[in-house]
C-alpha cells in the first residue's frame, strides 16, 4: 500500500472518530448543557448543594415522578397525553374533599366522616384509570391521534372539576383543613428516618414514588404487556401480525397512565394542602419534557424508566437552581418550552440518522 493511501486511511479514520464524538456530544447536548447549568448554579449559591436543598430536590422529583411515568408509556406508543394535569387536579380535589377533617372550617361535604386513606387512594386510581381507558378507547377504536383525544378530554375533565368544586358546601373555595391521617400518610416522616438523616425530613410520598418506579420498571421490562407496548410503539402493523392485541394494549397503556396521574393527584392533595381547580395545571408539560430529556422517543418503541427518572430529576435541579440564583419565575415557561423543542429536535435527528 502506498504512503498516500495510508495517509488517506488515517485521515478517514480520524474524521470518522471525530464525527462519532461530535454525534455523541450533539445527541446528549441537552443533558450536557443542563449539567453545566447545575454546576454553575452550585458555584453561584453554595446552599444548592447542602443536604436540605438536596432533600428538597429529591422530594420535588418524587412528587412529579408518577405523572411522568404515566406519560412515558403514552409517548412510547408514539402519542402523548394532554389530559394528565387535569386528571391530577381532579383526583387531588376529590381526595382532599373526601379526607377533610371533621372540624375543617370550609368542609366541602359537611356530614362526611373521612374514610380510610387507602380506600380514597384506590378510588382516585380507579377514576384516573377510567379516564385513561376512555382516552385509550378513542385512540384505539377510531384511530384518532392521542393529541386530539387528550386535548378534548382535558377540556371535559376540567368542566367536571369546576362543577365538582362548586357542588359542595364550601362555595368553590380551596379545599383545605385536611384530616391528620391523610397529611401524615403523604407528608409525614417516621422518626427513625429523621434519626438516620440527622433530623432532615424525607416525606412518605418519596417512598411511594420510588415504589411506583420499581413497579413500572417491572411492568415495562418483565411483563408481556410491556413487551407488547414497545412492539406496538415500534411498528403497529408488525405487532398486530405478531399476535399483539393492539386495541387492548393501547387501552391498558392509557389506563395505567391515568392511574399514575391519580397517584400524583392523591399526593398533591396533601402536599399542596389547599386545592383549587388550578391544581395540576401544566403538569403534563413537565412530564413530557422530562420524558424526552430522558430519551423516551416520540417516534415510538424507545424509552427506559431510568431515563424518565433522570429527566424528572434534571428538570427539578434546573428549576430549583434557577430559583435559588434569582432568575425571574416568569421565564421558567420559556425555558421549559425551549427544553421541549430542543429535546424533540434532537430526538428526531437521531431517528433520521438511524433511518
Amino acid at each position: 500500500m502506498s504512503k498516500e493511501s495510508k495517509n488517506l486511511q488515517e485521515t478517514a479514520r480520524a474524521f470518522g472518530g471525530a464525527k462519532r464524538v461530535g454525534d455523541i456530544l450533539l445527541n446528549n447536548a441537552l443533558i450536557i448543557i443542563m449539567v453545566i447549568a447545575v454546576i454553575y448554579i452550585a458555584f453561584r449559591n453554595q446552599n444548592f448543594i447542602k443536604a436540605a436543598s438536596i432533600i428538597n430536590i429529591l422530594a420535588q422529583t418524587c412528587a412529579y415522578l408518577p405523572v411522568a411515568l404515566g406519560v412515558g408509556g403514552c409517548i412510547v406508543l408514539t402519542g402523548t397525553d394532554l389530559s394528565a394535569g387535569r386528571i391530577v387536579g381532579l383526583t387531588a380535589c376529590i381526595s382532599a374533599s373526601l379526607l377533610q377533617a371533621v372540624t375543617a372550617s370550609s368542609k366541602m361535604w359537611v356530614n362526611l366522616t373521612p374514610p380510610p386513606v387507602l380506600l380514597v387512594l384506590v378510588i382516585a386510581m380507579v377514576i384516573g384509570a377510567a379516564i385513561g381507558a376512555f382516552n385509550g378507547f378513542f385512540v384505539a377504536k377510531f384511530k384518532l391521534h392521542p393529541f386530539i383525544v387528550t386535548l378534548a378530554s382535558q377540556l371535559i375533565i376540567y368542566t367536571f372539576l369546576l362543577l365538582y368544586m362548586k357542588a359542595g358546601n364550601n362555595g368553590g373555595m380551596a379545599i383545605s383543613g385536611l384530616d391528620k391521617s391523610y397529611s401524615d400518610f403523604i407528608t409525614g416522616c417516621p422518626q427513625f428516618i429523621k434519626n438516620l438523616t440527622g433530623g432532615i425530613t424525607i416525606p412518605n410520598y418519596v417512598w411511594i414514588s420510588l415504589l411506583l418506579t420499581v413497579v413500572m420498571w417491572f411492568i415495562w421490562n418483565k411483563t408481556t404487556f410491556g413487551k407488547n407496548m414497545f412492539a406496538l410503539g415500534a411498528n403497529e402493523e408488525a405487532a398486530r401480525v405478531s399476535g399483539v392485541n393492539v386495541f387492548a394494549t393501547t387501552v391498558l397503556v392509557f389506563a395505567l397512565a391515568g392511574a399514575m396521574y391519580a397517584v400524583t393527584g392523591f399526593i398533591e392533595g396533601a402536599r399542596v394542602a389547599s386545592n383549587t381547580a388550578n391544581t395540576g395545571l401544566n403538569y403534563e408539560s413537565d412530564a413530557i419534557a422530562a420524558c424526552v430529556i430522558g430519551g423516551v422517543s416520540f417516534v415510538g418503541g424507545i424509552g427506559k424508566i431510568r431515563g424518565v427518572v433522570i429527566g424528572v430529576l434534571m428538570l427539578r435541579l434546573i428549576f430549583v437552581g434557577l430559583n435559588m440564583v434569582g432568575v425571574n419565575q416568569d421565564l421558567f415557561y420559556v425555558i421549559k418550552g425551549g427544553i421541549i423543542l430542543f429535546a424533540c429536535a434532537l430526538d428526531m435527528r437521531k431517528y433520521l440518522v438511524k433511518k
